[in-house]
């Protein structure tokens, strides 16, 4: 089960609304990669679920967060059916992601008090969500909606928790232009990973590009 509660969880993402996506089919690359970000200040990480390895790998990043990042709260993205969200809550998933809204996998994070964010892209979506469940939605793919939608939300729907993935850039004026937008938090992938910095493992460069968006954040 889960090693960190729903309330830490969201307080955690409150805290450093910037969330990391990755995904490689090699144990050591994720585990350094994780553990680069952690180095960095990220506390809450989304492994994402690509490939027949995912479900090992994640389960043995569980272990490896036990010893190395306690303090990180470690989640699985791109789950499919209520199945895969079983399967994941049972290896320790802290929370749990969709590119899209699967009325069962909500069922079935709202039944273990996982934290559960949909994907969406539209305000009926986005509402239909949070009648599901969701206390945050996520807005994909963020570079084709753009600002100005997530902007607009909060008019209907003040209290909505948007986390933008898809379009958001690891550098002070993207994070600037989201969060100035109203976006909870935002989720970056391949471009907070340059192929080249893996191929070198200059997990270094990683961290400290980690360290400089956190403190751009709270400087913003």
């Amino acid at each position: 089960m889960a090693r960190n509660s729903a309330d830490i969880v969201y307080s955690r993402l409150a805290e450093t609304p910037i969330v990391p996506l990755f995904f490689n089919a090699d144990q050591t690359i994720a585990q350094n990669v994780l553990k680069a970000c952690y180095d960095g200040g990220i506390r809450v990480f989304e492994f994402t679920n690509r490939g027949e390895a995912a479900p090992a790998i994640f389960a043995k990043l569980i272990d490896f967060c036990e010893k190395e990042c306690p303090d990180l709260v470690l989640g699985i993205g791109t789950i499919y059916d209520a199945k895969q969200a079983t399967e994941f809550i049972e290896m320790g998933a802290d929370f749990m992601l969709q590119p899209f809204t699967t009325a069962s996998v909500g069922e079935v994070c709202a039944k273990h008090n996982i934290p559960w964010m949909p994907g969406t892209m539209t305000l009926t979506e986005i509402r239909n969500a949070e009648i599901l469940g969701a206390k945050y939605v996520k807005i994909f793919p963020g570079n084709v909606v753009g600002p100005a939608f997530v902007k607009a939300i909060q008019g209907p729907m003040p209290k909505t928790k948007i986390m933008v993935t898809g379009g958001v850039e690891p550098n002070r004026e993207s994070l600037k232009t989201w969060f100035g937008a109203g976006a909870a938090a935002v989720g970056m992938g391949s471009q907070l990973f340059p192929a080249d910095l893996i191929q070198k493992q200059d997990y270094t460069s990683i961290s400290n590009t980690i360290a400089n968006l956190i403190k751009t954040y709270h400087e913003l």
